[in-house]
């Protein structure tokens, strides 16, 4: 399977990136080390977490996904064979959110120990944070990665008119530059990124590691009614799919998928990686047989024609 590079960064990566926010949370330790375990076997080594992850959870302080991965990795002797990326800048507590220098300083080091890595290789802004000047930020960065604590750095959750900013001061001040950009973008879910972000992307060469790739699992068919919201904690997350936009993309889905012998979550995941913009978006699984199904949609191309069949069918 061959690998893109995320943005000029010089990583390079297998079109898929597994998502770590369920890894303490909906996946235990041991579940957690399966999945990592057949990621790489399968030839896949891009991993996606945060600081955060899974702070929501009751009763947990943040840290726990990367406390799980760092745990993996010691055990597994993989370290060479993955691209770890994390974020900061959500609010963990105690005052420890944002991009100011001093925290940026705080934050990595805590989630290297976590890590137990010497160094993080995409490290990313989760959240935009406008109460800090930019070259404050990026200079952090830069530090970091002259010290060899991180390899490059990306950005999350920032708009059209930010991410350009970011762009022009790291040029104006010699400074490393966000070189991917983790936006949401699905196929119920497209003008968010499309109406301004994607061209940004594109003229800048910054790559996209996109979340909510499933749109919380609707783009699986599981969810084409009310009464199949009960079926999991995130139904109400997908209520508002519910209409005939949403519908008329999972009869496009599954009509691909008959086309294929595929699935509709593995079409959509498909018709993502074809995006020329798109470096590798991001899914989850909680069992074997869900990355089983990751790793066959890494593998899965789509002809033109289909490719525009679901283009029409999921036009805003």
């Amino acid at each position: 399977m061959n690998t893109r590079e995320i943005g000029q960064s010089g990583l390079q990566v297998k079109p898929l990136c597994f998502g770590g926010n369920v890894f303490g949370w909906t996946v235990d330790e041991a579940t957690s080390f399966q999945l990592l375990d057949a990621w790489v076997d399968a030839d896949m080594n891009f991993i996606d977490t945060a600081d955060v992850y899974s702070r929501w959870v009751p009763g947990h302080a943040g840290g726990e996904s990367e406390t799980i991965i760092g745990k993996w990795l010691a055990k597994s002797g993989k370290r060479s064979q993955v691209v770890i990326a994390t974020k900061l800048g959500k609010d963990m507590g105690g005052g420890k959110i944002g991009l100011a220098p001093a925290y940026i300083r705080t934050a990595v080091e805590a989630s290297l120990g976590r890590l137990q890595t010497d160094v993080i290789d995409l490290y990313q802004s989760h959240d935009d944070d406008a109460g800090v000047p930019l070259e404050d930020t990026m200079g952090a960065f830069a530090d970091l990665i002259k010290a060899g604590k991180v390899r490059a750095v990306g950005a999350s959750n920032f708009s059209a008119a930010r991410l350009t900013q970011a762009l022009d001061v790291s040029r104006a001040h010699g400074l490393p530059r966000y070189e991917c950009l983790q936006p949401l973008y699905n196929l119920v879910e497209r003008p968010a990124f499309e109406a301004e972000l994607e061209a940004v992307c594109v003229e800048r060469g910054i790559g996209v590691i996109n979340f909510f790739a499933l749109a919380s699992g609707f783009l699986s068919g599981k969810y084409r009614s009310e009464a199949d919201l009960a079926q999991s904690a995130r139904g109400q997350g997908v209520k508002k799919y519910l209409n005939p936009r949403g519908l008329r993309v999972l009869d496009a889905l599954d009509d691909e998928a008959r086309r294929c012998n595929a699935t509709p979550a593995q079409v959509a995941l498909a018709w993502q990686i074809a995006r020329p913009s798109i470096t590798a978006p991001i899914a989850s699984a909680t069992s074997l047989a869900q990355l089983d199904g990751l790793v066959a949609a890494a593998h899965l191309t789509l002809d033109a024609d289909a490719i525009q069949r679901i283009d029409a069918a999921s036009a805003a």
